[in-house]
This record gives C-alpha cells, sequence and structure tokens, in this order.
C-alpha cells in the first residue's frame, strides 16, 4: 500500500477498528443531506448502532448519563454523519469539514456540553486529518428523539 493509501480517511477508519456504516434513510420528510455549490449539509444524526440507539446512549446528561457516555454517542453520531457526506460526496477524502453541531439532551445544570461534543470533533479530526479542522456548536436541549443522548449535524466543503 503506498503512504497515501495509508493516509487515508478509510485507512484511519480502519486504524481505528471502525467501519463506516451504511448511510441511515431519512424516518421522515426531510432528507439525509442536501448539496449547495460546494457545500454539504448532512441532516442531525444519532448514535444509531445496527439500527437502533444503545441503552447507554439515551437519556439525559448530568441524570443518569455519565461523561464518557455522551462522548461515546458523540462519536457513533459522528460516525453517521460521515457515513452521509460520503454517500453525498462518493469519497470521504473529497471532504473538508466547515462546522459540526452537537445538541446534547442534558439536565439543567449540566455544563459539560462541549465535553460532550468532542467526541465528535475528535473523530471528524483524526478521519479527515487536516480536513477535518472545524468550527462547532455545542447546546443542550430538553429532549431528542428516541430519547438519544446526543445529536450531530455537519457542514462541509466539497473538494473538486
Amino acid at each position: 500500500m503506498t503512504a497515501a493509501k495509508l493516509d487515508s480517511p478509510l485507512a484511519r477508519l480502519q486504524a481505528l477498528g471502525l467501519t463506516l456504516p451504511p448511510a441511515a434513510a431519512p424516518v421522515a420528510n426531510y432528507t439525509p443531506f442536501s448539496r449547495a455549490g460546494n457545500l454539504l449539509f448532512i441532516s442531525g444524526q444519532l448514535p444509531v448502532v445496527n439500527g437502533a440507539v444503545a441503552p447507554e446512549h439515551q437519556g439525559k446528561l448530568g441524570a443518569g448519563v455519565s461523561l464518557e457516555a455522551g462522548r461515546e454517542a458523540a462519536r457513533f453520531a459522528a460516525l453517521n454523519v460521515l457515513a452521509q457526506a460520503n454517500a453525498a460526496a462518493g469519497d470521504l477524502s473529497k471532504l473538508r469539514a466547515i462546522r459540526l453541531g452537537g445538541y446534547v439532551n442534558s439536565a439543567p445544570d449540566f455544563d459539560s456540553l462541549p465535553q460532550v461534543v468532542n467526541g465528535a470533533s475528535d473523530l471528524v479530526a483524526n478521519i479527515l486529518g487536516d480536513n477535518g479542522k472545524h468550527a462547532r456548536f455545542a447546546v443542550g436541549v430538553a429532549q431528542l428523539p428516541l430519547n438519544a443522548a446526543v445529536e450531530v449535524e455537519g457542514l462541509f466543503e466539497i473538494l473538486e
């Protein structure tokens, strides 16, 4: 394998022991991604693995869900964001992350929102390398679909 191949996003995924899941189909009246010129908007993704949100990734941070479980949930949600981006662009190496948004299902007094969303940011940066550096927001919300602990959305530039 060439050095470039070893340094590809897919090689980085494999080195982390991860595989890109199939891009999930929408469950309501929206598209999983939308392209405007060279910008790619990815709809919010939940930490769904094998068709379900694991029990440890459900509930509220600061009220039963640990910080580490929240980070892991954000990581799985970001993996699903990358799956959608790959489906849209055809190749992760054609992408540059612009911004990630993290919604954290949290108790009112939970203030470690950025630390939770670091799970998503770290994964995207590790997979995309220099193209994975991005702006970000992390907000606490009262509830998320399927009682998920985290939801992540993304904005990417398609490099052509």
